[in-house]
């Protein structure tokens, strides 16, 4: 509804009012300022020329307003996080505004606004009056229209980002003279021809500044009082328009004598000047007089530390989204302008639920801080199949405060990458063994490939097409010191057995196990390429962010396609229209066939491998991968259902003292290693909420990726070793020189493998190949002979001889009745042969 109309006296007032205004107020104007033009000795027809080649039309700009971000409830409601703003404003319309705070404006500062076009004559008169007797402009009769278009331009001003063109600006739009007198009458008048009254009004007190950095109606009634614009009681609309007159003396969340000064004014001319103009009654005006000013202060949400539940690093990211995103301007101080003026509603995916979940298990599991080491934690969380960022938790609190606590504090977002105010990374160790596996069932091989993972292994130089092919000679070592052996592929992935990855590794090309990474969208944290060395790609020596294993092993569970990591749904401007966002990229970077086996294999790793401590134990299919880093400084579970997968890592952030040898309290499970405490955190997250959401199973692979195709071990006993490399290989095997042993074969020759020739193996597996050091030779049989004619024809064979009498009474005499070793037997010449013979 429309403020009322003011009435004029006679129809001569209302024809001057509405449309003689603009041929007199040249005259006007020039009679009110020519006390200031006769000291310039300026004649009064010059100045009335100077007011016609003034401008006069001026277009409201786009107001500077604050943007905000939000999450999402499980419910669907938004949930607000953070607001960006230079001015903290916020437009609404005129339905959104009090009346009473329409009223209060139009009674006080402008009576006659409805029925004036633009400066208002007897207004004018009044001060040509006041002028004459100062001497000089002591007031200049400013209608709303005036007072607006004075406002458009001291916002143009402050939106010019040079410092010195912003001063000059400001000055040239506030400045006392005569120039800028005349510059704001006609301009006011060309608004009022183009803009309604109530246009004018509401811009009006859209852009009005109510002391410090709060612009606007809706800014004010929020901040003063806790409510929104249309809500103002008439006490309350009242001491707002009050501000206005004097925003920095006379608003009301400083001390006591503002409020009072608020009060005064209040009392004395805006209440007083409503029941004036009849916009409220004598009772009205009675008990807004008996109201005293008590302001509500309700400060608001500004920057990232304001958000809840831990989401100040998640806010953070979104906020380093839109600053590097071309959409929002051609260079980063045009970008962070623009958030912080455009009046953007940024809706992102954080789900508040899970968000809430995530905050809760870093914080039970993972201190603020250690006197042992740079403690952190995170735990992020993205969605299968959207790339969606659904939460994202750190053990530390959100501030970009440089006075704030550095063991408890800080504005590195340790889930995300450098160039979005992350780390630059952590060790994922054994957690990109998932990238292996990946690359051995795409070349042939299957889980159930038996692999030597023995700790006592030395490697020569890797196959690598694009990059490090490693050492000469290369020791791994197992993790725990295991003493490894010969196992399938699934026993090994699901134990982390270094050395079976690294043998594995050597069959493969190490430029396909990165492009592998890489197609899952991993990538180091700092932006350098990834080393793919066997230490740097097989056991996870690159450092990453916690958010790009788990967009990459959600990848894994949407069969194979990836998705780009994304934290922004939708945005859009301060008029409602819809600006692009960031949105996620998806493709299929692993065959739907190989995904599901290493779901599978991952499933293993839950149940009964590594991660066992981490099983919800809930009914709801898991998969994950753990990782330690070297030296026990990070360690990891990355994983979750086919709905959800997380990055649960803890680790010191900047030394390299062994996580492990700390312990934090877990709820409910007392003082817990911190190695154990990504486990546990895992563990909650999903058995608590997460699982929730729902999960399907992980199917067994085909019988090819599960087992492999069962073929003979062929006999190459007597084969030069390459030679009999070749025929394994060529049987589809993956064969290696074992090394020697002792055999009659001649040496050099090979005298076995392992599987032994004619058992069954899976295609694929690994057999080594021994060769013989010629060593052995087979005992010729004495038995029958005498004595010492049987040992001279063992001693001349090269043995050693020893010789027992033998106590059976019915032996024949001097004859060998037996031998150790047994005749026929094949040893080393230094074995000692013990005959017994009767006496």
């Amino acid at each position: 509804m429309s403020a009322p109309k003011r009435k004029v006296s006679g129809a001569v007032g209302a024809f001057l009012g509405l449309v003689g205004m603009s041929a007199l107020v040249g005259v006007l104007v020039t009679a009110m300022v020519t006390p200031a033009l006769a000291i310039t000795g300026l004649a009064a027809n010059n100045s009335i020329g100077v007011f016609e080649n003034l401008p006069s039309y001026i277009k409201p700009d786009a107001l500077s307003q604050t943007s905000s971000v939000y999450a999402k409830n499980p419910d669907g409601s938004d949930v607000l996080l953070a607001s960006f703003y230079e001015q903290n404003r916020q437009t609404v319309g005129w339905n959104q505004i009090s009346q009473y705070a329409k009223d209060a404006l139009v009674s006080t500062e402008d009576p006659r606004f409805y029925v004036h076009g633009g400066v208002d004559v007897q207004s004018t008169f009044r001060a040509l009056v006041g002028n004459f007797v100062s001497g000089g402009i002591s007031s200049g009769a400013s209608t709303i229209s005036q007072q607006y278009v004075k406002n458009i331009l001291v916002q143009r001003a402050e939106a010019i980002q040079d410092p010195a063109a912003q001063a000059a600006a400001y000055a040239e739009a506030t400045a006392q003279t005569t120039d800028r007198k005349l510059k704001e009458a006609k301009l006011a008048i060309g608004l009022e021809k183009e803009y309604s009254k109530d246009d004018i009004l509401l811009g009006y007190l859209n852009i009005a500044l109510f002391g410090g950095r709060v612009y606007g109606i809706q800014a004010a009634s929020q901040y003063y009082f806790g409510v929104n614009a249309d809500a103002l009681t008439l006490p309350q609309a009242a001491s707002l328009i009050a501000i206005v007159n004097e925003p920095e003396a006379l608003r009301i969340d400083l001390d006591a004598e503002h409020t009072a000064d608020n009060k005064a004014r209040r009392d004395k001319d805006i209440l007083p000047s409503m029941l004036k103009e009849h916009t409220i009654t004598q009772a009205q005006f009675d008990e807004a007089i008996a109201t005293p000013v008590t302001a509500t202060i309700t400060q608001p949400s500004t920057g990232c530390q304001t958000a809840v539940y831990g989401a100040g690093f998640f806010c953070d990211y979104v906020k380093r989204i839109i600053e590097q995103d071309p959409t929002f301007g051609a260079t980063d101080e045009e970008r962070a302008h623009n958030l912080n003026t455009g009046g953007y509603k940024i809706y992102t995916t954080l789900d508040m639920q899970l968000q809430s979940k995530a905050f809760d298990v870093v914080n039970n599991y993972v201190p603020y801080s250690s006197d042992k080491l740079d403690i952190g934690g995170t735990f992020t969380t993205v969605e299968p199949g959207t790339g969606k960022v659904l939460a994202m938790a750190q053990n530390k609190t959100y501030s970009e405060d440089p006075n704030s606590d550095p063991a408890t504090s800080t504005a590195i977002n340790y889930n995300t990458d450098y160039n979005y105010g992350g780390s630059t990374g952590f060790q994922p160790g054994s957690s990109f063994k998932l990238f292996t596996i990946i690359n051995w069932l795409q070349t042939g091989h299957s889980l159930g490939d038996i692999v030597n993972g023995a700790n006592n292994q030395t490697f020569g130089r890797f196959t690598n097409s694009c990059g490090d092919t490693g050492p000469a000679k290369y020791v791994a070592g197992n993790d725990a010191g295991e003493s490894g052996g010969r196992a399938s592929v699934l026993t090994q992935f699901e134990e982390s057995v270094n050395n079976a990855f690294m043998s594995m590794a050597s069959k493969l090309d190490l430029c396909d196990i990165t492009n592998v990474a890489k197609s899952l969208g991993v990538h180091r944290a700092d932006g350098n390429d990834l080393a793919n060395g066997p230490y740097g790609i097989v056991l996870g020596g690159n450092e990453i962010a916690p958010l790009t294993m788990a967009a990459a092993y959600a990848g894994v569970a949407n069969k194979g396609m990836f998705c780009t990591p994304v934290a922004i749904t939708n945005i859009v401007d301060a008029s409602g229209a819809d600006v692009p966002a960031p949105q996620t990229a998806c493709a299929q970077a692993i065959d739907p066939s190989i995904a599901q086996a290493a779901l599978y294999a991952m499933q293993g790793v839950i149940q009964s491998g590594t991660a066992t401590p981490a099983n919800p134990g809930d009914g709801t299919p898991h998969f994950g991968k753990t990782g330690t880093s070297d030296n026990e400084k990070d360690v990891w579970l990355v994983g979750g259902t086919t709905k959800l997968v997380s990055a649960s890592w803890v680790g010191n952030v900047t030394g390299d003292v062994s996580i492990r040898k700390t312990t934090v309290a877990g709820a409910g499970s007392g003082n817990i290693g911190s190695g154990l405490s990504r486990l546990y955190m895992w563990k909650d997250f999903y058995r608590q909420i997460g699982d929730s959401y729902g999960g399907d199973s992980f199917p067994a692979p085909s019988r090819i990726l599960s087992v492999g195709q069962t073929v003979t071990v062929p006999d190459v006993s007597g084969l030069s070793i390459d030679a009999a490399i070749s025929k394994l290989e060529n049987s589809g095997f993956t064969a290696s020189d074992a090394g020697q042993q002792d055999s009659d074969k001649t040496a050099g020759q090979v005298s076995g493998t392992n599987p032994a020739a004619g058992s069954s193996a899976t295609k694929g597996s690994d057999i080594d190949v021994f060769t013989s050091n010629g060593k052995l030779k087979p005992l010729a049989d004495v038995s029958g002979q005498e004595p010492n004619a049987a040992a001279a024809a063992l001693t001349g064979q090269g043995w050693t001889v020893s010789a027992t009498v033998s106590t059976d009474a019915s032996c024949k005499t001097k004859t060998v009745v037996s031998q150790t070793p047994e005749a026929g037997s094949y040893n080393q010449s230094t074995t000692t042969v013990n005959l017994v013979a009767c006496p």
